[in-house]
C-alpha cells in the first residue's frame, strides 16, 4: 500500500493579513517533511470561491513551488477542473510542472462540484460530465502530437503544437475524481486511476475494487489513446498520536472538513465575503454527524490505525491518501502526526507493496479472476450524508429539467 497526503488549503475564519501566506508556507514545509519521511504522493485540489473550505484555486503554482522543495515524492493534481480550464492551458501547465519536478507529476482530472464553482465560469452543472469527457479527448493528444486540432461541442480549436511536452512519456499517469462513488466503475472503464474517499467498510472497499478491475479488463471504454493507470486510492481523515484520546482531541479539523462540505452542499455560496463557516461549525459540533466523522477517519494511535489499514490492505486498495491539513489543525500537530505515522505505521504496509504488485499483475494478466460483487448496497462513502452525496450525470440532468419545467409552469 502506498500513502499520500492531501491538501484543500482550508482556512477557517477569522483571517489575519498573513493567514493565507502562512497557510501556504506551512503546507510547503509539510510536503518537504513528507518527502523526507518516505510518503509516496502529495495531492493538491482545485476549488474556486469556497471560502474557508478550500483556498486552493491555483494548484499548479503551489505544486510548482513544491517541486523545488522535494526530491522524490510524486506531486498529484487531485484534481484539475477540466470544466473551468482551457484545454491548452491544462496541457501546458501540467507539462511544465512535470519538467520542473523531474517527471514526478500525476494528473487527476475532475468536473468541479456545482453551481457555486461552475456558474461564474459560464458552465452549466448539467453539462459538466459531457464537458469533462470532451476535455479529456481534447487534452490527452496535446502531450504527444506536434500538430493537434479539435472540433467538439464545447471546445473547438485549430491545429497547434502545444508546448512544452512533459518529461514522462507519453504523459503523467491519469486519474479521475470519484466524489460520486459510482464513478469508480467508470474510472475502470476509462482506464484511469480512481480517486475516491474512505469506504464504509472493508467489504465495500473490496466490492468496489473488484468492480473497478473487472470494468478495466472487461468493459474498457477509453476516452482517448493513453496507457491505463490501474489504481484505486481513497482519501481519509487522519490524525496519528500516541493515544486514541489524544488523536481524537486533535482531529477537529477533519470534522470541520465534513461540516464545510455539507454546508456548501446545502447552501452553496449564499453570502460571499460575509459567511462565517467557523462560527456555524461551533453550533454543529457535538452532534451525531461529528461522532460519525471521527469514526470514519484514520484517527487514533499507531496500533489503532494499523488495524484499520490492514483491513483495507486486504481489500486491495492501492493507496491511502491522508487528509491532515483541515480546519484549524496546527502545523505542529500535522508534522508530528506525519512523523509518528511514518515511523510506526507506514513501514509494515510499504513492505507489503511488492506482494500487492504481484497480485495486481496476476489480475491484469487474468491469472486471478475477481468475483463480481454487489456494489449497489455500498452507494456512499463513509463520510457522506444527504448534503454531500453527489448526483450522477443522469440524475443532474433530470433534476435540472424538472426545475426548468417548474419555472415554466409557474
Amino acid at each position: 500500500m502506498k500513502f499520500g497526503i492531501f491538501y484543500e488549503h482550508q482556512l477557517p475564519r477569522p483571517w489575519g493579513p498573513k493567514s493565507e501566506y502562512q497557510l501556504l508556507q506551512d503546507s510547503l514545509t509539510q510536503i518537504e517533511l513528507a518527502d523526507q519521511l518516505g510518503y509516496d504522493y502529495a495531492w493538491e485540489v482545485e476549488h474556486h470561491f469556497l471560502e474557508e473550505y478550500s483556498h486552493s484555486s491555483a494548484p499548479e503554482v503551489f505544486l510548482g513551488a513544491a517541486t523545488q522543495r522535494t526530491k522524490r515524492i510524486r506531486l498529484g493534481h487531485g484534481v484539475i477542473q477540466l470544466t473551468t480550464n482551457n484545454p491548452h492551458r491544462v496541457a501546458e501547465k501540467v507539462s511544465t510542472l512535470d519538467l520542473l519536478s523531474g517527471g514526478r507529476v500525476d494528473l487527476g482530472m475532475g468536473e468541479a462540484a456545482g453551481p457555486a464553482e461552475l456558474h461564474p465560469f459560464g458552465v452549466k452543472v448539467r453539462d459538466k460530465r459531457d464537458r469533462w469527457e470532451e476535455a479529456v479527448k481534447a487534452i490527452v493528444p496535446m502531450f504527444t502530437k506536434e500538430s493537434w486540432e479539435f472540433h467538439g461541442q464545447y471546445f473547438d480549436f485549430p491545429a497547434r503544437n502545444v508546448i512544452p511536452k512533459p518529461l514522462q512519456k507519453p504523459h503523467p499517469p491519469l486519474w479521475v475524481a470519484c466524489s460520486n462513488i459510482q464513478t469508480i466503475g467508470k474510472a475502470g472503464e476509462w482506464g484511469m486511476g480512481a480517486l475516491g474517499f474512505t469506504f464504509v467498510t472493508p467489504e465495500a472497499a473490496r466490492a468496489w475494487v473488484h468492480k473497478y478491475y473487472n470494468n478495466l479488463l472487461n468493459n474498457s471504454n477509453k476516452l482517448a489513446d493513453y496507457p491505463s493507470n490501474p489504481n484505486v486510492a481513497m482519501v481519509s481523515g487522519f490524525m496519528c498520536a500516541a493515544t486514541d484520546e489524544e488523536a481524537e482531541a486533535k482531529a477537529a479539523g477533519w470534522t470541520f472538513f465534513i461540516f464545510a462540505l455539507s454546508y456548501y452542499g446545502r447552501k452553496g455560496v449564499d453570502a460571499p465575503g460575509t459567511t462565517n463557516l467557523w462560527d456555524e461549525y461551533q453550533a454543529w459540533k457535538g452532534g451525531p454527524e461529528e461522532k460519525k466523522a471521527l469514526e470514519s477517519g484514520l484517527i487514533g494511535s499507531p496500533e489503532t490505525i494499523r488495524k484499520k489499514l490492514r483491513q483495507f490492505g486486504e481489500s486491495r486498495v492501492d493507496q491511502v491518501i491522508l487528509l491532515n491539513q483541515a480546519g484549524k489543525t496546527s502545523h505542529e500537530d500535522i508534522c508530528s502526526s506525519l512523523d509518528l505515522f511514518a515511523k510506526e505505521v507506514m513501514p509494515e504496509f510499504h513492505a507489503a507493496e511488492a506482494e500487492h504488485l504481484v497480485w495486481k499483475q496476476k489480475v491484469l494478466s487474468r491469472e486471478i479472476v475477481l468475483e463480481d460483487l454487489d456494489v449497489q448496497k455500498y452507494d456512499i462513502y463513509s463520510h457522506q450524508n444527504e448534503h454531500i452525496v453527489r448526483l450522477t450525470p443522469e440524475q443532474l440532468k433530470a433534476k435540472m429539467a424538472e426545475k426548468e419545467a417548474a419555472v415554466k409552469r409557474a
